[in-house]
């Protein structure tokens, strides 16, 4: 049976982690989002799907809040537990969220879920959160769906999706923006911090 997209991406990640880890290292692009999310859920918990090195979860924990860090990558897993941080493995379309949290993380990691499955992990995120939780996520802006390839020769799947698109299917899970944030350029990201309404 031909692997999923979803699971050829994470294959991927498989054999990249520590080349990511290293060209990622240091603050974060979406620093300011973080800031915000710490400002918005003063020490909360957190859970973070996708947290790969775990820089972003670093600025978290340094904010004051608690960050449950998930990954479903077992190299990303195994950089992070070396560097002594406790990390669940999760699959965000397939696992239990656990919860309630405070806030729910995920960064640069949607656009390797298929369209089918959106809804599903957004209606997972939703339910996970406490009343006047948080959801702070980017994903990145256009149309279609295609496959990247990135230095290493790897292929990594990739969902793109219009502001609106998003938008409406986070309405449709029962979340409601209450900031979002674009790279000016066409094909930029997406970054949004909603609420369950």
């Amino acid at each position: 049976m031909e692997p999923s997209p979803n699971a050829r991406t994470v294959e991927s990640y498989e054999k990249i982690a520590v080349d990511y880890a290293r060209e990622t290292s240091g603050r974060g692009v979406l620093a300011g989002a973080l800031t915000r999310l710490a400002e918005a859920v003063p020490a909360g918990h957190v859970l973070e799907i996708g947290s790969g090195p775990g820089w972003d979860a670093d600025q978290l924990e340094e904010s004051g809040l608690t960050v449950r860090r998930t990954d479903i990558t077992q190299a990303f897993i195994d950089l992070q537990h070396a560097r002594g941080k406790e990390v669940d493995r999760l699959d965000a379309i397939n696992d239990d969220l656990g919860g309630p949290y405070d806030a729910v993380v995920v960064l640069h990691v949607l656009q390797h879920v298929e369209p089918k499955d959106l809804h599903t992990v957004l209606c997972k995120v939703a339910h996970a959160l406490h009343p006047g939780g948080r959801f702070l996520v980017s994903v990145p802006r256009g149309e279609g769906t295609d496959w990247e390839v990135g230095a290493s020769g790897s292929s990594y799947y990739r969902a793109l999706r219009t502001k609106d698109e998003f938008i409406d299917a986070l309405s449709a899970a029962g979340l409601a923006p209450e900031w979002t944030d674009q790279s000016p350029e066409d094909d930029g990201w997406l970054v949004v911090m909603a609420q369950p309404h």
